[in-house]
């Protein structure tokens, strides 16, 4: 994932974690286009509506999820993690293309409900849990980037924590605040996703990520 920042005396957007990398061989003088703005859009959005769902506030926003979880958070966001590659920045290229499968797994999921009966509780407990581990040592990773990317991590920690636990345990309201933290998660991504894309469309940190290296 990406952030926007502007050195004193320059218009252009950069990227604490990926500045002092070298640009890959054959595209010195290109320039490309930040894909964290995609990215964490389409992580946000995907998000907000299944954390609808998951807190009983739509119940049908869990069916509604199903095209987004394919097209948005699961295709478009692996996208965004393949260009990542491209760009240098192994943290973003790493989120991006893994929570994109994420995506694309949880939409195998809900399209195969006979996978998801046989998984039963226990099974898509461990999925979590197997997320919210690959999400803890992101959030450490996350410390040298920038404090909005720290607590979109942290949120997101919490999230999966929640959510494994409620479906260990099948205790509604466990599995409802799970999905109030995926609302917050959602709403620190979409502000991440607005910073790096106003900021670089304005030229100028309208929106501060308070970097941290």
């Amino acid at each position: 994932m990406t952030t926007i920042l502007n050195k004193p005396g320059s218009t252009r957007a950069k990227n604490p974690a990926t500045t002092a990398q070298p640009a890959p061989a054959g595209l010195a003088g290109i320039v490309i286009a930040d894909p964290g703005a995609l990215g964490l859009g389409a992580f946000a959005l995907t998000t907000f509506v299944l954390s609808l769902s998951n807190t009983g506030l739509i119940p049908g926003a869990g069916a509604a999820v199903v095209g987004l979880a394919l097209f948005y958070g699961g295709i478009a966001q692996v996208f965004a993690g393949m260009w990542e590659f491209v760009k240098g920045n192994t943290f973003g290229a790493t989120a991006f293309t893994s929570y994109g499968a994420f995506w694309l797994a949880f939409w195998w999921l809900l399209t195969n409900p006979e996978t998801e009966a046989a998984a039963g509780g226990a099974g898509v407990g461990a999925f979590l849990v197997a997320w919210t581990i690959f999400t803890a040592f992101m959030t450490v990773a996350a410390l040298k980037t920038n404090r909005v990317l720290v607590t979109l991590f942290v949120a997101l920690t919490l999230t999966f924590i929640f959510l494994a636990i409620g479906a260990f345990t099948g205790i509604n309201s466990i599995h409802a605040f799970g999905g109030y933290l995926g609302l917050a998660t959602a709403a620190i991504a979409w502000y991440g996703s607005a910073a790096t894309v106003i900021n670089a469309t304005w030229k100028r940190p309208a929106l501060p990520v308070w970097p941290l290296a």
